[in-house]
């Protein structure tokens, strides 16, 4: 099974047992993240998209945080004498995916099934209030 997952505003493609590097989360090494922005979810000749992927979650493991190769900016103006480097390496969070399933979608049932009946609940001991009625503003008169 793999699935099509969005974070950081970009998509991967993972399946169980891939470690890929993604922006940074806000987590540390060893603990437990899971991705609830899954756009697709694929077996064999069978995918899902839309709102029934949308029901699913991908969880993953996070390995290590770290920064990336360094890149290298160098700006050069001819003929001035003119010339500037810089570097940057872009921060990043290594991930093992660990299962890829339809979580989310059990506890929202057992959450709207608990509602309804809160609801009748409060509704029987509270009476509606009135709200008073709109007081008119005084017709002006023309001079």
């Amino acid at each position: 099974m793999y699935a099509v997952i969005q974070t950081g505003g970009k998509q991967y493609r993972v399946q169980e047992g891939d470690v890929l590097r993604v922006a940074k989360l806000a987590e540390e090494a060893g603990k437990k993240v899971t991705f609830d922005k899954v756009l697709l979810l694929g077996e064999g000749e069978a995918v899902k998209a839309g709102a029934d992927a949308a029901k699913a979650s991908v969880s993953a493991e996070v390995l290590e945080q770290g920064l990336g190769k360094k890149v290298e900016i160098f700006k050069k103006r001819r003929r001035k004498h003119s010339q500037r480097t810089m570097g940057h390496r872009q921060a990043y969070t290594a991930v093992r995916i660990t299962a890829i399933g339809a979580a989310k979608a059990a506890p929202a049932k057992a959450a709207a099934a608990e509602k309804p009946a809160a609801a009748e609940a409060t509704a029987e001991s509270k009476p509606a209030a009135k709200k008073p009625a709109a007081k008119k503003a005084a017709a002006k008169s023309e001079a």
